[in-house]
Order: C-alpha cells, then structure tokens, then sequence
C-alpha cells in the first residue's frame, strides 16, 4: 500500500519525538553503562538519577531536540516559509527560561548559546552563528524538510540556511542539517530508506558550500563512509563501531553520519532504528531523534507501533506534533524564504 505524503510528514515529526524521547534517559552515559543497564531500549523509560542532565524527567518526555524542532515548524508555518532570525532567537530565549523556570539541566547547546549571547551584544544575525558547528541545526531541522520541495536541492539548502544561520552558520552546521533535511525531503516525495540516505549525502555536499568556513571532516563523505563500516555487521558490532569509531557527540561530524549509519541497519523498521540509536551512549537522543525523523518520513507515522505512539502523546500532550505536521505540508511547494509582504504594502 502506497505511504501518503501526509503520513510521512507525521511520521517525520513523529519519529523525530520518539527517538528524542527513547534517548532521554541515556543521554550522555557511557555506551558500556547503557548496554549493561538497558541493554537495547525495548521501550520509554524514566531518568535516571545518576543523569544529571534529564533526571526527574517522566518516561517518554521528550528534550530540546524536540522542542526546538517545534519552535521552528511554528515559525516556519507563521511566515509561509520564512524564519525570523530575531524571532527565532527570542523563542529559543523564552524556551530556555520556562526549562530553567521548571528545574530542567537540558538547555540550549553551545553553539545556540554562544549565538544568542552575540545577538545580546549587538552582533547582526548573519554572524552570529559563525563558529555553529555542532549538531543543533540537524536535530531541529526536520521541519524545513516536510515543506520545501526536495528538488532543487539548491533551493532546499538555500531555506535550511535562511532558517538556521543565526545559530549554524558554518560549511559543517549547515552540511549536517542540509544532509538531513534532503532526507526527510525526499522521503516526503516517497523516497526509499536507500534513496533519503543518497538524498543526505546530496544535501550535505551542497550545504558545505554555504557559510563560514569550519574545520572538520566533510559531512558527506562521512555519511558515506560510516554506512559501509557497519555494511554487514551485527547489530552489536555495529553499534561499536558507531560509538567507538564515528562517534556520538555533539558535534555534526559525528552525529549526523551515527544517525544516517544506524538508519542502514534496520532499513525496515523505523521502531528498531530509534530503539538502536537511543542505546548507543553519548548524545544519543539527538541521533535517535534525526534517526527516527528520516525513518518516519520514509514509512510513514503507521509503521510505528500504535501504545509507543500513545505514550508519546501522553506524555507530552502539548506537541500537537500531528497538527504542526499537516499544517507544515501544507506549505508544501509554494512556501517562499522571503519574508511575507505586510499588508497594505506595495512591491512596486
């Protein structure tokens, strides 16, 4: 049966929030300390104390990757394509003081940080995310990919910088998101797993060409190289080599490759792919979280299994990540990344 577009982008919005929310407890525990207390993630589990990031944290809550994916499908939808910079960065302001307000450790990252607090001092916008290079603009970017059109993919990386070059704007930030959003792009038009993972590595060497030079390895050639290392392997060696060799941290290098190699290990099952990548250690609710927004988008909100989908909901019952994912298609194709004229104004 044929996967509508409008499943796809749920399932994209969808499996984005359930990889965040598996990845919750384990973020930024040794891979040796995951595997012996939860072994592979069968399914939402709470916070653990011993995690000084997440813990008090509900099962199934989801963290910033979520949240900040939310904000900017918001804006998206508010300017018909068109993000705000300032804007974008006074909801980043204001997300961030309700998390401190509620007693929350998961805060912006650093390259949002250190962008915001330029943007404090005066600096214009189109700097400020200069030296973003680590994986905040990946984790949020879902969004871009349901409403702009994977071809051209010129066009497509033109939006993932326009809207997120406040905080990410280096060749690496912007390869990372880029590769990502080309994904869920293409899986939107109905791409195969195979064919939003070639689409990745398409958006990665075109969003390389934009911004400010940043030092590090190139984002396409280790997409392509951290999917033939686990090529043949068991699930466990597998998830080793990610670990051990791509890696899990925070910077886009590594986690965007860690997600797309993980994606090419259960091809077939978006559940597995976000249960797999939230197991890995390190920042793995961030790669479970581009993970399973790439899987959703190719299979569709369905292929997740109906209780994880309702325990989702449940715990957050605020997202509305359905709504936010029609009302985000519906901009599909005829969205624009200049800023809607106001009213009453001429173009003339």
């Amino acid at each position: 049966m044929a996967i509508s577009a409008q499943s796809r982008a749920r399932g994209a919005l969808v499996g984005l929030a359930i990889g965040d929310a598996l990845g919750m407890p384990t973020q930024y525990m040794p891979r040796a300390l995951v595997s012996a207390r939860y072994g592979i993630l069968e399914r939402f589990e709470p916070a653990p104390d011993d995690n000084p990031i997440s813990r008090g944290m509900p099962a199934g809550r989801v963290t910033d990757d979520t949240d900040q994916a939310v904000i900017l499908g918001k804006l998206l939808v508010e300017g018909k394509g068109y993000v705000d910079p300032r804007r974008f960065a006074d909801e980043l302001l204001a997300w961030e003081t309700r998390m401190i307000a509620a007693g929350s450790a998961d805060l912006l990252g650093p390259s949002t940080r250190k962008a915001l607090t330029l943007i404090a001092e005066g600096m214009p916008t189109d700097e400020t995310g200069r030296t973003g290079a680590t994986n905040g603009a990946a984790m949020r970017v879902a969004p871009v990919g349901i409403v702009f059109p994977a071809r051209p993919v010129e066009a497509l990386v033109d939006a993932v910088f326009q809207s997120g070059h406040v905080t990410h704007n280096t060749t690496i930030g912007l390869a990372g998101a880029s590769a990502v959003a080309a994904a869920v792009s293409a899986a939107v038009d109905g791409a195969t797993i195979d064919e939003a993972l070639q689409a990745a590595v398409e958006g990665a060497r075109q969003g390389a060409k934009r911004g400010f030079y940043f030092a590090g390895g190139d984002i396409a050639a280790r997409i392509g190289w951290a999917i033939e290392l686990v090529r043949g392997k068991s699930e466990a060696e597998a998830l080793d080599l990610i670990y051990d060799i791509v890696g899990t941290g925070v910077a886009t290098q590594e986690a965007v490759p860690a997600a797309m190699a993980i994606i090419s290990l259960a091809p077939d099952d978006p559940w597995r792919i976000c249960r797999l990548s939230a197991s890995l250690g390190g920042d793995c609710d961030t790669v479970a979280a581009i993970a399973g927004a790439v899987a959703g988008a190719c299979h569709g909100v369905e292929a997740f299994p109906a209780p994880v989908t309702a325990a989702l909901e449940s715990a957050n019952p605020d997202l509305d990540l359905i709504g936010l994912a029609d009302r985000l298609l519906a901009l599909r194709g005829r969205a624009s990344i200049l800023p809607p004229v106001a009213k009453g104004t001429s173009s003339a």
